[in-house]
């Protein structure tokens, strides 16, 4: 390496301690080519994506992370840059309410590091932010039920049998199966309930029967797994009416 890209590039590691990241990824970009096949290779890249990490682009660090790993599989900087790649991703997920393709990829990312270093000292950290997006993808799930709930039958006829109802019912169901143990899992629970309500109140008569007992097979699991929950009025409530409409079967 000439003298003129060894004193670039130490230009570019004392723009990186002083926090110069702007500068450090200027001279970085223009240098890692040139560093190629050096013993200042994999620092460079490494560095590069961190100046992107803390500037906060966060899309661009972890392009750079993941070339990396993908170029020095074995290196000294490897597990840091794939735990850094999951965390520049997880750092740019979005709200709850828009499009989680994002946080779908970061999850991916960071399962992917704990496949690797199942041992690693980062784990928890690591572990910790898969469950925090694994809780945004429910909520999204969730606003997407209860927007199914909301509509009722707006957009749907409940005495056909299809409806916003059962709509709400299947995307709370899948939800409940895929995530277990959300902490969302009670809200999900009573919006289930709800929803199953719904359809046996706005069913036509020969399906009231059979809606309004599943409703309360749902009140049953529902008192069962959450006997002190906040929405037990609620669920009492919507019980005692879908009794009302049914003979229930003595055992």
């Amino acid at each position: 390496m000439s003298t003129d890209y060894e004193n670039k590039y130490e230009a570019a590691k004392a723009y990186y301690v002083q926090g110069s990241y702007n500068k450090a990824a200027t001279v970085l970009s223009d240098l890692i080519i040139v560093l190629k096949g050096t013993d200042k290779a994999q620092e460079s890249l490494f560095m590069l994506g961190m100046c992107h990490y803390n500037m906060g682009d966060n899309e661009t660090a972890s392009i750079y992370f993941k070339q990396f790993y993908n170029s020095y599989p074995k290196g000294n900087l490897t597990e840091q840059a794939r735990f850094y790649s999951g965390r520049a991703l997880y750092n740019g997920t979005p709200e709850a309410k828009l499009d989680q393709t994002n946080t779908v990829q970061a999850i991916a990312e960071l399962q992917s590091f704990l496949d690797h270093y199942p041992t690693s000292s980062l784990r928890d950290k690591a572990q910790s932010m898969i469950f925090e997006l694994q809780d945004r993808l429910v909520e999204k799930e969730y606003l997407s039920a209860k927007l199914y709930y909301d509509l009722g039958s707006y957009f749907g006829n409940c005495t056909s049998g299809g409806s916003n109802y059962q709509a709400c019912i299947t995307t709370v169901q899948n939800t409940l199966r895929e995530y277990p143990y959300t902490k969302l899992r009670e809200d999900l629970y009573i919006l289930n309930l709800r929803a199953k309500y719904e359809l046996a109140r706005q069913s036509v008569d020969e399906r009231k029967d059979e809606r309004y007992r599943d409703a309360i097979d749902e009140y049953y699991g529902f008192k069962n797994e959450f006997p002190e929950s906040k929405y037990t009025k609620e669920a009492d409530k919507m019980f005692a009416s879908a009794s009302k409409e049914v003979t229930i079967e003595e055992e």
